[in-house]
């Protein structure tokens, strides 16, 4: 099939009908949906506005707060005293008292940072138990899952296990999206700075397969070049678009029709969210944790969104959004959208401050 122009909106509907290029060619795919005529912007999800509290409460609290969470539609916040449960209550979320401090969960987090590096392992506070979770994937044996478990048995009850289902990697080969060397990702938003555009990927992706992006599998259809990418670490790259594009809308293609999406925002344990890529097209599911730390064969990337929406390999920098609100993009994660798994998000803030642009 021959491309049209690419222009500013992201088609990452259902993978039913859609071909290696609407990914990225919004023209291709309001040919084969009529999507592009109905793009709307969502009424305002209330679990935005919730999480938005919850980030302004732990700016607040500081380290009297190990985190919050959304449980039955309301925003629970674990607090250690009375006075920050009474903040949190007149600011109308439900407190929760806890033991453990976010202080206290995060000297251990900082202890397993260095403990624990072995590759299939991953930890995040839990605000919902009020420890870290130490998890470990089935390549985790023998005498490195000695040493993981020895780890955790040092923090006492700070600490719990877990064992998840398959193996933790990134998710670049695989799938039709935008292609690069011999790798294959997807596109996960459209930004723009002053008068130029970009999109924002995952940071493996350039690294690991290319510094330069085309819409077509044979690569002659160049889209961009990366100007700004960060992995291991952190996991997003931002490649800025050759020539602007002819539809500047920044959309995202959900189920049945197309998504403005008007900006970025945090995530929250509990918030329903939905992820989009080329492989799999459209799931939802929960955030599960926030500042997740991932040991990748590849290295160590901490600050991740883990949530127990599926992924497979091709999703790789594909949206991670609520509402109208874009959320981060598809690192990597366990498991498929057969079995289900874990998946983890680079939040999209982190490729916005690196860079100067705005999700538009």
């Amino acid at each position: 099939m021959k491309l049209p122009h690419v222009r500013g909106y992201i088609a990452v509907g259902a993978a039913t009908g859609l071909t290696a290029t609407t990914l990225i060619a919004a023209a291709a795919a309001q040919a084969s949906t009529g999507a592009h005529a109905g793009t709307a912007t969502p009424s305002p999800d209330p679990q935005v506005k919730q999480a938005a509290m919850a980030h302004s409460l732990a700016g607040q609290l500081g380290g009297k707060t190990a985190g919050s969470y959304i449980q039955n539609g309301r925003l629970v916040v674990t607090v250690t005293d009375a006075s920050a449960a009474k903040a949190v209550t007149a600011a109308g979320a439900q407190a929760k008292l806890v033991t453990r401090s976010g202080s206290d969960l995060k000297k251990v987090q900082k202890a397993l940072k260095h403990e624990v590096t072995t590759p299939g392992t991953a930890y995040a506070v839990d605000p919902r138990t009020n420890k870290v979770v130490l998890s470990y994937d089935a390549s985790v044996t023998g005498k490195s899952l000695a040493k993981v478990k020895a780890a955790a048995k040092r923090h006492g009850a700070s600490v719990s296990t877990k064992r998840v289902a398959g193996t933790f990697r990134t998710f670049t080969i695989g799938g039709e999206a935008i292609y690069s060397g011999g790798g294959r990702c997807s596109l996960g938003f459209n930004a723009k700075k002053g008068s130029d555009y970009y999109f924002i990927t995952a940071g493996h992706c350039a690294e690991l397969a290319g510094k330069d992006w085309y819409a077509d599998q044979g690569q002659t259809q160049k889209l961009g070049t990366v100007t700004v990418d960060k992995f291991p670490g952190e996991d997003y790259a931002v490649v800025k678009y050759d020539a602007a594009p002819a539809d500047t809308q920044g959309a995202v293609k959900d189920t049945g029709g197309a998504v403005d999406i008007t900006g970025a925002a945090d995530a929250t344990v509990g918030q329903t969210v939905k992820r989009s890529g080329s492989t799999t097209g459209v799931h939802d599911g929960t955030v599960k944790a926030l500042d997740q730390t991932v040991n990748y064969s590849e290295g160590q990337v901490d600050g991740l969104i883990q949530t127990d929406v599926c992924a497979e390999p091709g999703d790789s920098g594909g949206s991670l959004f609520a509402g109208d609100k874009a959320l981060g993009m598809t690192s990597g994660g366990s498991g498929d959208c057969t079995n289900g798994g874990e998946t983890f998000f680079n939040p999209v803030s982190d490729a916005i401050q690196a860079s100067g642009v705005e999700i538009y």
